[in-house]
């Protein structure tokens, strides 16, 4: 039996993909018309070209597998139709849900994210169990997450297998668009983060993220959420990891939040007009106002999540994108 994998050309789906075919597993990956599969070239791989809107595609796709990762999803900061990301984020996994139960399939895991889970932002580490609720989420993506984690859980109501899983913030190699956190990265590397804002992450290597997906297939509790993250840090702290890696300086002022936020919503006003991305999204400053540290002590604990030392992790994103004409 073949494992299907969705979002397998971006950063987690193809590490995924990468980690189940150590396991000397067969993958078969679903690739949109006209996307990049760069992050799957020359690995031992069956595309399968669809559309996660497309039920009856994606069921046909899931003949002869019997595990489904769902990796996908439209992760931007900043988007010009709001309703694509949701068509994407929530439409999206409920469709490929049902496709995994009509087909009986015999383990599902979903990859949710850190920001659907409660936090209270000040410094203290979240938890899956946190209380939260739909107005605790700041931006569409995280919105549109939230309610795409619901919908998996009613899904595990109506019996699927499924597990959930909650990156945090992995950082590493096939970074290809970058995210958010890996463009932080290039424009550090490329001398363009004269300064910073006073806040913090949960990062983890991408490769332990991904093996972290494995191990609540094999070992995660249907219905059970496990943070996938390693070690909280300041934006600071990276900073100065980073400086160590490269020899390059790290930013040294601190900008006051509230003018930043001013800013962010100009730019956002202009960005409805003309339809570009803004150089300050809104929903990027706005998540900087919290401390975004989570506790992963279940994964570790229950699954055996690796944790690779954050400084290795970095320094491997650092080598790639220099290597790839990033920086």
């Amino acid at each position: 039996m073949k494992t299907f994998v969705t979002g397998a050309t971006g950063f987690i789906g193809a590490s995924i993909v990468r980690e189940l075919l150590r396991d000397g597993r067969e993958v078969r990956a679903l690739v949109r018309k006209g996307s990049n599969t760069s992050n799957l070239a020359g690995l031992d791989v069956e595309l399968w070209e669809g559309d996660l809107r497309d039920h009856a595609g994606l069921k046909q796709g899931l003949k002869g597998c019997d595990t489904l990762y769902h990796a996908a999803a439209d992760y931007r900061l900043w988007t010009r139709d709001p309703a694509e990301m949701y068509r994407i984020n929530v439409d999206g996994t409920v469709a490929i849900m049902e496709a995994a139960l009509d087909n009986g399939l015999a383990r599902v895991v979903y990859t949710s994210s850190v920001g659907t889970l409660g936090n209270p932002g000040d410094g203290t580490p979240g938890s899956e169990e946190m209380p939260v609720s739909l107005a605790d989420m700041v931006g569409h993506y995280k919105k549109s997450k939230f309610l795409a984690e619901r919908e998996a859980e009613r899904f595990v109501a109506r019996g699927l297998p499924l597990v959930i899983v909650n990156p945090s913030t992995p950082v590493g190699p096939l970074d290809i668009r970058p995210t958010p956190t890996g463009k932080i990265i290039v424009d550090f590397l490329n001398r363009r983060m004269p300064a910073y804002l006073d806040t913090g992450l949960n990062i983890i290597a991408v490769e332990d993220c991904a093996r972290g997906h494995i191990q609540a297939e094999q070992k995660g509790q249907v219905g059970r959420k496990y943070i996938l993250g390693n070690t909280n840090l300041t934006l600071r702290e990276i900073f100065a990891i980073l400086a160590e890696i490269t020899g390059l300086p790290a930013p040294r002022v601190r900008l006051p939040y509230t003018p930043i936020l001013l800013a962010a919503y100009i730019n956002e006003g202009i960005s409805k007009i003309t339809g570009r991305e803004p150089l300050i999204p809104l929903a990027g400053v706005q998540m900087a106002a919290k401390f975004m540290y989570f506790d992963p002590s279940r994964a570790v604990r229950d699954l055996g999540l690796p944790r690779t030392p954050v400084a290795e992790a970095l320094q491997r994103a650092v080598e790639w994108f220099r290597q790839n004409g990033y920086a």
